[in-house]
Protein backbone atom coordinates (compact mmCIF):
# COMPACT_ATOMS: atom_id res chain seq x y z
CA UNK A 1 0.00 0.00 0.00
CA UNK A 2 1.61 3.53 -1.08
CA UNK A 3 1.77 5.98 1.86
CA UNK A 4 2.65 8.58 -0.44
CA UNK A 5 0.46 10.96 -2.03
CA UNK A 6 2.96 12.85 -4.24
CA UNK A 7 5.91 13.97 -4.79
CA UNK A 8 6.63 17.29 -1.69
CA UNK A 9 9.91 18.22 -3.56
CA UNK A 10 13.30 16.89 -4.94
CA UNK A 11 16.56 18.74 -4.79
CA UNK A 12 19.36 19.16 -6.54
CA UNK A 13 22.59 21.01 -6.25
CA UNK A 14 23.19 24.00 -8.62
CA UNK A 15 26.12 26.51 -9.83
CA UNK A 16 24.33 29.98 -9.29
CA UNK A 17 21.02 30.63 -8.02
CA UNK A 18 20.32 33.54 -10.46
CA UNK A 19 21.08 31.47 -13.25
CA UNK A 20 19.04 28.78 -12.21
CA UNK A 21 15.81 30.98 -12.02
CA UNK A 22 16.36 32.78 -14.72
CA UNK A 23 16.59 29.58 -16.79
CA UNK A 24 13.61 27.49 -15.14
CA UNK A 25 11.21 30.93 -14.84
CA UNK A 26 12.26 32.23 -18.32
CA UNK A 27 13.06 29.32 -20.40
CA UNK A 28 11.25 26.79 -18.52
CA UNK A 29 7.66 28.55 -17.73
CA UNK A 30 7.98 27.51 -14.16
CA UNK A 31 6.88 29.69 -10.99
CA UNK A 32 9.81 30.74 -8.51
CA UNK A 33 7.86 30.33 -5.50
CA UNK A 34 10.63 30.41 -2.16
CA UNK A 35 14.12 30.59 -0.84
CA UNK A 36 15.80 29.50 2.23
CA UNK A 37 19.15 31.03 2.88
CA UNK A 38 20.96 29.51 6.23
CA UNK A 39 24.74 29.40 7.39
CA UNK A 40 23.99 25.57 8.77
CA UNK A 41 22.18 22.36 7.55
CA UNK A 42 19.47 22.67 9.84
CA UNK A 43 19.68 18.31 10.27
CA UNK A 44 23.41 18.51 11.19
CA UNK A 45 24.00 21.83 12.80
CA UNK A 46 26.87 21.80 10.44
CA UNK A 47 28.70 25.35 8.59
CA UNK A 48 27.77 25.33 5.49
CA UNK A 49 25.88 28.44 4.27
CA UNK A 50 23.69 27.42 1.00
CA UNK A 51 20.59 29.43 -0.93
CA UNK A 52 17.92 26.71 -1.47
CA UNK A 53 15.56 28.09 -4.43
CA UNK A 54 12.29 26.44 -5.43
CA UNK A 55 10.76 26.30 -8.15
CA UNK A 56 6.58 24.83 -8.19
CA UNK A 57 5.51 21.80 -10.35
CA UNK A 58 1.95 21.66 -9.45
CA UNK A 59 0.26 22.82 -6.27
CA UNK A 60 2.11 21.12 -3.26
CA UNK A 61 5.07 19.85 -5.61
CA UNK A 62 8.17 21.08 -6.09
CA UNK A 63 11.95 21.09 -7.64
CA UNK A 64 14.34 22.77 -6.03
CA UNK A 65 18.27 23.56 -5.81
CA UNK A 66 21.30 24.71 -3.58
CA UNK A 67 24.09 26.85 -4.52
CA UNK A 68 26.97 26.07 -2.26
CA UNK A 69 29.85 28.60 -2.55
CA UNK A 70 32.08 27.07 -0.22
CA UNK A 71 31.98 23.43 -1.65
CA UNK A 72 34.23 22.47 -4.86
CA UNK A 73 32.91 22.65 -8.27
CA UNK A 74 29.68 20.24 -8.87
CA UNK A 75 30.04 17.28 -11.40
CA UNK A 76 28.62 14.46 -12.87
CA UNK A 77 28.11 10.96 -11.97
CA UNK A 78 31.05 9.86 -14.82
CA UNK A 79 29.87 6.13 -14.47
CA UNK A 80 26.62 7.07 -15.82
CA UNK A 81 25.30 7.85 -19.12
CA UNK A 82 24.33 11.67 -19.28
CA UNK A 83 21.24 10.08 -20.93
CA UNK A 84 20.09 7.72 -17.64
CA UNK A 85 19.47 11.05 -14.91
CA UNK A 86 17.53 13.21 -15.67
CA UNK A 87 14.23 15.53 -14.76
CA UNK A 88 10.91 14.62 -16.60
CA UNK A 89 7.60 17.11 -16.43
CA UNK A 90 4.93 16.46 -17.64
CA UNK A 91 2.77 18.40 -20.19
CA UNK A 92 -0.62 18.25 -20.87
CA UNK A 93 -0.95 17.83 -24.98
CA UNK A 94 1.29 17.49 -27.91
CA UNK A 95 1.13 21.11 -28.71
CA UNK A 96 2.67 22.26 -25.52
CA UNK A 97 5.36 19.87 -25.82
CA UNK A 98 5.69 21.74 -29.16
CA UNK A 99 5.36 25.19 -28.34
CA UNK A 100 7.80 24.28 -24.83
CA UNK A 101 10.30 23.07 -27.41
CA UNK A 102 10.34 26.36 -29.96
CA UNK A 103 10.77 28.59 -26.96
CA UNK A 104 13.66 26.65 -25.59
CA UNK A 105 15.37 26.87 -28.76
CA UNK A 106 14.46 30.60 -28.95
CA UNK A 107 16.63 30.74 -25.57
CA UNK A 108 19.74 28.95 -27.26
CA UNK A 109 19.67 26.01 -26.06
CA UNK A 110 19.80 22.53 -27.70
CA UNK A 111 16.57 20.61 -27.74
CA UNK A 112 16.46 16.99 -28.85
CA UNK A 113 13.16 15.08 -30.17
CA UNK A 114 9.72 15.02 -29.67
CA UNK A 115 11.04 10.98 -29.42
CA UNK A 116 8.02 8.38 -29.26
CA UNK A 117 8.69 6.40 -26.72
CA UNK A 118 5.18 4.77 -27.30
CA UNK A 119 3.73 5.46 -24.12
CA UNK A 120 4.12 9.35 -24.42
CA UNK A 121 6.67 11.75 -26.51
CA UNK A 122 9.07 13.66 -25.16
CA UNK A 123 11.70 16.41 -25.50
CA UNK A 124 15.03 16.98 -23.68
CA UNK A 125 17.53 19.21 -22.83
CA UNK A 126 20.11 20.69 -20.28
CA UNK A 127 19.86 23.00 -17.67
CA UNK A 128 22.53 25.47 -16.99
CA UNK A 129 23.54 23.10 -14.09
CA UNK A 130 24.20 20.51 -16.62
CA UNK A 131 20.81 18.65 -15.24
CA UNK A 132 19.17 16.92 -18.45
CA UNK A 133 15.48 17.80 -18.01
CA UNK A 134 12.63 15.96 -20.32
CA UNK A 135 9.34 17.49 -21.25
CA UNK A 136 6.64 14.26 -21.87
CA UNK A 137 3.08 13.96 -22.97
CA UNK A 138 0.91 11.05 -22.72
CA UNK A 139 -0.15 9.55 -25.64
CA UNK A 140 -1.12 5.92 -24.95
CA UNK A 141 -4.58 5.31 -23.11
CA UNK A 142 -5.08 3.53 -19.95
CA UNK A 143 -5.33 0.20 -21.16
CA UNK A 144 -1.88 0.47 -22.26
CA UNK A 145 -0.86 1.55 -19.24
CA UNK A 146 -2.31 -1.23 -18.01
CA UNK A 147 -0.70 -3.70 -20.37
CA UNK A 148 3.17 -1.92 -18.94
CA UNK A 149 2.30 -2.46 -15.80
CA UNK A 150 1.01 -5.62 -16.20
CA UNK A 151 4.36 -6.99 -17.70
CA UNK A 152 6.70 -5.24 -15.46
CA UNK A 153 6.99 -7.82 -12.47
CA UNK A 154 7.86 -11.01 -15.39
CA UNK A 155 9.89 -8.22 -17.12
CA UNK A 156 11.82 -7.39 -13.90
CA UNK A 157 12.56 -11.36 -13.36
CA UNK A 158 13.76 -12.16 -16.60
CA UNK A 159 15.93 -9.01 -16.50
CA UNK A 160 17.12 -10.43 -12.79
CA UNK A 161 17.79 -14.06 -14.59
CA UNK A 162 18.67 -12.96 -17.74
CA UNK A 163 20.16 -9.81 -18.06
CA UNK A 164 17.33 -8.73 -20.82
CA UNK A 165 13.71 -8.61 -21.00
CA UNK A 166 13.36 -9.88 -24.61
CA UNK A 167 10.20 -10.49 -25.96
CA UNK A 168 8.80 -9.36 -22.75
CA UNK A 169 9.41 -5.81 -23.35
CA UNK A 170 9.40 -6.08 -27.34
CA UNK A 171 5.68 -5.29 -27.09
CA UNK A 172 6.00 -1.64 -26.45
CA UNK A 173 8.07 -1.39 -29.73
CA UNK A 174 5.59 -3.28 -32.19
CA UNK A 175 4.57 -0.66 -34.91
CA UNK A 176 1.07 -2.28 -34.79
CA UNK A 177 0.25 -1.23 -31.11
CA UNK A 178 -2.39 1.26 -31.86
CA UNK A 179 -2.63 4.75 -30.02
CA UNK A 180 -5.96 4.88 -28.40
CA UNK A 181 -5.22 8.65 -27.11
CA UNK A 182 -5.43 11.24 -29.57
CA UNK A 183 -1.34 12.89 -30.59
Amino acid sequence: MTVTTGLHHAAYRCNNAQETVDFYTQVIGMNYIMAISEDFVPSTKEPDPYMHIFFEIAPGSYLAFFELPNSPKMGRDLNTPEWVQHIAFAVPDMETLLTSKEKIESHGVNVLGPIDHTLFQSIYCFDPNGHRLELAVNTAGPEIWKKAADAAPAMLEAWNRDGTTGELGAWLHKKELVRTYPV
